[in-house]
């Protein structure tokens, strides 16, 4: 069976090692030396603003919308995993949506200006499959408009844009831990800052707005990373060189061999150094889409839908309509690649994409 994704697992005596300095501290959570280490290991290998690590990828997100202090209508993207609009709703904001550039597949920033309202209070959009917003627009927009923006980074795990790390844009960035990510923790994620008053914010709302330990900042939540997530972080941190280098061969023997009749690939925004986090492609039609899929899995290969459906058709997100966003979400899967996905069965892969 060939899955879309497969999760990187370093060699288990390598994770022993590192979990048994857990075990001889007798500290197991509450911010113990592995967590602090990996944040130390993260922000210097990204080049990036400091972070707080947490429990998963969906709590950032959360905790930048509590931190920023954001209670209004929020715009976002309509073209992202259900956790992006959901985090909006959950905490009792309004998701806002715009629609989608038809290349990029990131929000399309022309079409910010005509959605915003004296009740906007931010925006939040992702940086879909690790392909940058427009970055230098949207902050414009927010500066005219006095915006806090959000970024949900979840797939962008080493991506650089214009020399600079991607977390490093926003008023907040947060990336994903999952096991299916690049780098990954099995669960967890990040919020990225270089504002110390929103870090220390989120900081405090990320342990229960706990102030030492008798006195509390005010209301929080309880989204530590454990130190057992944290040391399969380490375990996986010394590959990333070779796991994004490896992925990379994979994405260049699709772009060599598949030969995009029936379908086309996203367009990078110039500029980016990308991470080999997906490989997305767009067919012509919904009904070639569901060929391929059918095609694919009979011979045990099984693609994703990523992202379907568009989130601004699902009910409680109250949607207005998103045709390019619709259009794409009927028509895009994302292809198998993973660290150790070899060169013969991305073959067959091409040659029955091809054969359609």
């Amino acid at each position: 069976m060939i899955p879309v994704t497969k999760s990187f697992l370093p060699p288990q005596d390598e994770y022993q090692v590192i979990l048994k300095q857990a075990w001889d501290d007798v500290w197991i959570t509450n911010r113990g030396k592995l967590v602090t280490r990996l944040e130390h290991n993260i922000q210097n290998y990204l080049s990036s603003n400091s972070l707080i690590a947490m429990t998963n990828g969906t709590l950032p997100l959360q905790i930048a919308i509590k931190a920023l202090g954001l209670n209004r209508e929020i715009i976002t993207t309509p073209f992202s995993y259900i956790a992006t609009a959901s985090c909006i709703s959950w905490e009792g904001c309004q998701p806002v949506f715009v629609d989608i550039h038809p290349d990029y597949l990131t929000i399309d920033e022309s079409k910010i200006e005509a959605a915003i309202t004296d009740r906007t209070s931010a925006i939040l959009v992702t940086h879909v499959f690790g392909n940058p917003c427009n970055v230098e627009q949207i902050e414009q927009i927010a500066n005219k408009y006095s915006l806090k923006v959000i970024y949900d980074a979840a797939h962008c795990f080493g991506v650089k844009y214009n020399g600079e790390s991607i977390f490093n844009f926003g008023d907040v960035s947060t990336c994903s831990f999952h096991a299916t990510k690049l780098f990954h923790t099995g669960e967890g994620g990040a919020a990225f800052c270089n504002n110390q008053e929103i870090y220390d914010k989120m900081f405090y709302h990320h342990n229960f707005g706990h102030n030492g330990p008798e006195a509390f900042y005010g209301q929080g939540i309880n989204a530590k990373m454990s130190e057992l997530q944290a040391a399969l972080g380490l375990a996986v941190f010394p590959y990333m060189d070779q796991i994004i280098e490896k992925r990379g061969k994979v994405v260049e023997q699709y772009r060599e061999e598949l030969k995009f009749k029936n379908f086309r690939a996203m367009t990078l925004r110039e500029g980016t150094v990308w991470n080999n986090s997906y490989y997305p492609i767009i067919f012509k039609s919904e009904e070639m889409l569901n060929k391929a899929i059918s095609d694919l899995n009979e011979q045990q290969i099984y693609p994703r839908r990523y992202f379907y459906p568009s989130l601004n058709t699902i009910e409680y997100l109250k949607g207005k309509k998103m045709p390019i966003s619709e259009d794409i979400s009927s028509k895009v899967i994302c292809l198998p690649l993973y660290f150790d996905l070899d060169q013969n069965n991305v073959y067959r892969i091409c040659n029955i994409l091809n054969s359609l």
